[in-house]
């Protein structure tokens, strides 16, 4: 019988290069809540297991350091490397929009965001996508009334509309492409539901496997849900697989987390030593 993760990994080869975007999630997945640093030697150990070259890697590093997204402290011939503070906040609120349950106090409003011309609009374009903000038209930003709006587009004319008309259903409907994130979530449950029924048989995963298959798993997710509104349930087509996908991760996840956590513990490294023990928040992840 193939190994469970055979399959996701070949998978993963097939498409083009992500290194720099799994060197994402395995900071926000698993460094940042063990004290937000790591040593390069870590991550080259883990890629090792994705058959990813070590130079793919730094080159990887090296430009998420050049883009602001990393800072590098060396000590002696070691590199060590922590979240900067340019991507905390956008960090922050996509651990929400991942790990959290949906939101269920939503008003029937929509936040309507107007952007202007210049520089401000490059630079809020990606945090309000990974806020959940849906974008109809060039500088135009709606989410769910209640959803925080990042400090990147706090200049923006702020209104509030509403979606019970068929102004407002036409407003949602150009603002995500639920079709395609619909068929997103399909192809992560395809992808995934053979390892949940490989746990489920008892199939045993070493440590450094549990480790992988996370990081996979929410790699995979993250690419979805970050572009999945949230939408509330009155809104979402009946046979909406979000919520079906969302069970799917989070049971995988919760298998995953005891073995995973322990191969951090025995080769997780910062400048200090080992890894301090993640927070209490990672338990709590999914309903952990």
């Amino acid at each position: 019988m193939a190994h469970p993760l055979s399959r996701i990994i070949d998978q993963l080869k097939r498409e083009p290069s992500r290194t720099g975007s799994i060197v994402v999630t395995v900071f926000g997945d698993a460094i940042v809540p063990r004290g937000g640093s790591v040593w390069l030697g870590t991550l080259l150990e883990f890629f090792e297991s994705l058959d990813i070259d070590s130079g793919v890697v730094r080159t990887a590093m090296s430009r998420l350091a050049a883009d602001g997204w990393l800072t590098r402290e060396k000590v002696g011939r070691n590199s060590f490397y922590r979240l900067a503070d340019k991507g905390s906040q956008t960090f922050e609120a996509a651990t929400r929009h991942i790990y959290d349950p949906p939101p269920s106090d939503w008003t029937g409003r929509f936040e309507l965001l107007l952007i202007g011309n210049g520089e401000d609009r490059d630079v809020s374009r990606e945090a309000l996508r990974n806020a959940g903000f849906g974008s109809p038209l060039p500088g135009v930003w709606v989410a769910p009334s209640g959803v925080p709006v990042p400090d990147e587009a706090a200049g923006a004319i702020r209104l509030e509309v509403s979606a019970e008309d068929d102004s407002g259903r036409r407003l949602l409907s150009a603002s995500w492409p639920l079709d395609r994130t619909a068929d997103a979530y399909l192809k992560f449950m395809k992808t995934f539901e053979p390892l949940r029924a490989a746990i489920a048989r008892g199939t045993d995963l070493s440590e450094a496997d549990a480790f992988t298959a996370r990081i996979l798993l929410i790699h995979h997710y993250r690419r979805v849900v970050l572009r999945d509104p949230l939408l509330p349930q009155s809104l979402l087509p009946a046979d909406w697989p979000g919520r079906a996908a969302r069970d799917l991760c989070g049971e995988i996840y919760r298998a995953l987390l005891v073995p995973s956590e322990q191969w951090l513990d025995g080769h997780g490294t910062n400048e200090k030593g080992a890894l301090p023990p993640a927070r209490k928040l990672l338990e709590r992840r999914f309903g952990a």
